[in-house]
């Protein structure tokens, strides 16, 4: 081990760390609402000594971003501050069952920035300022909408290499599943529900285009890996009536050599001989969000050292393609190198059993900061 990393990995102090991680959980941010997350930890990073820059990406609403090493930035360390909304608000915060903890965002991710801030604070204190790495920590706003934090750092600032602390349990993502977001709206004619002859049910139309869509060949993961998950299906809600028209949206996750343009083409193609089979189909079908997903390969200096250090830490080393949507997209839409590598898993994040063991996130301190040295 080198010596300046075995500096700084003594320099990581476990009850600050969950102490800073138990504080996040205990304010609420969901995206849209961030200005309090944002000002705890602007105060926590002013008490170390940084300066920390205010980026404004919305009123109210604003990233983080702090720098450290005598040249420009050459690798941030990005954790995205917002949550999904609460479940039950008398039961977002933290709850602690030994190491595991439990809590809206714990692994998606403010577990991830909590050891990004740790690994921060910890490289401050056991170096030197002439020692310290070339590096940058970016806490960002609206992940989990539209992206639009990070997206405003890209307006100014494009670095060869970030690092993206969502939840993956410590495997390295180093390539990165696209994603696709349909839109499907059917139409039909009301009438009285006692009298559904006299009109058309588009909720029926709708059950009927997802039953053929969801079993084409295009959809058998074992064969395609395209992820397809139906998110939310509503009809019109007037009373008592056949409606007529319902509204389904689909998430797609595209393995990284898919390209969504051509599933959208495909998805068009499929759909345009429902109407021989469902009768007096009325179809209409949108795309509003298309992200292309990508493949780093593994020779690089990031992955060297990750190498390097999993086995001191007593970990195995996987190398998993990141099968979620995040901010990793957009970075390397915008020409950067995006790593996805967290504590915590995608099976509880945005779930009311959302949780991470505290392990995890003292290695990701570490790992952070020998990525930062390295």
């Amino acid at each position: 081990m080198s010596a300046l990393r075995e500096r700084v990995w003594r320099a990581i102090n476990p009850e600050r760390l969950r102490k800073t991680f138990l504080d996040l959980l205990d304010i609420y941010s969901p995206s849209g609402k961030e200005e309090d997350i944002q000002i705890y930890l602007e105060e926590l990073l002013n008490r170390a000594g940084f300066s920390v820059e205010r980026q404004e990406v919305d009123v109210d609403r604003y990233n983080l971003r702090v720098t450290m090493g005598p040249e420009e930035a050459r690798l941030y360390m990005v954790g995205h501050v917002d949550t999904v909304p609460a479940w039950d608000l008398d039961t977002f915060g933290p709850r602690q069952e030994g190491d595991v903890i439990r809590g809206l965002g714990s692994a998606d991710m403010k577990g991830g920035c909590a050891a990004m801030v740790e690994a921060w604070l910890a490289m401050a204190e056991a170096l030197k300022p002439e020692e310290r790495p070339s590096v940058g920590l970016l806490l960002v706003v609206g992940e989990e909408e539209n992206g639009d934090g990070s997206a405003t750092f890209l307006e100014s600032c494009r670095p060869p290499w970030v690092i993206i602390g969502e939840p993956t349990s410590l495997a390295a993502g180093f390539a990165h599943y696209g994603y696709l977001e349909a839109g499907f709206v059917t139409r039909g004619l009301r009438s009285h529900s006692s009298l559904p002859e006299l009109g058309h049910n588009a909720v029926e139309s709708m059950l009927r285009v997802l039953l053929l869509l969801g079993n084409d060949p295009i959809f058998d993961r074992a064969r395609t890996e395209i992820v397809y998950s139906i998110r939310e299906m509503r009809s019109s809600r007037a009373g008592f009536v056949v409606p007529d028209r319902c509204e389904t949206w689909i998430d797609l996750h595209l393995p990284p050599d898919r390209d969504p343009t051509s599933l959208q083409n495909s998805i068009r193609g499929i759909v345009s001989g429902f109407g021989n089979v469902i009768p007096g189909l009325d179809l209409d079908v949108t795309f509003n969000f298309a992200s292309a997903g990508y493949n780093l390969g593994v020779d690089n200096r990031l992955a060297q050292i990750l190498q390097e250090v999993y086995p001191g830490l007593g970990l195995s080393l996987q190398m998993d393609a990141f099968r979620s949507h995040s901010d990793g997209n957009l970075f390397y839409a915008a020409g950067v190198k995006p790593v996805i590598l967290g504590p915590g898993s995608l099976e509880t994040a945005h779930t009311p059993d959302e949780r991470v063991d505290f392990g995890e996130v003292s290695s990701a301190a570490r790992i952070y900061a020998a990525l930062c040295l390295g």
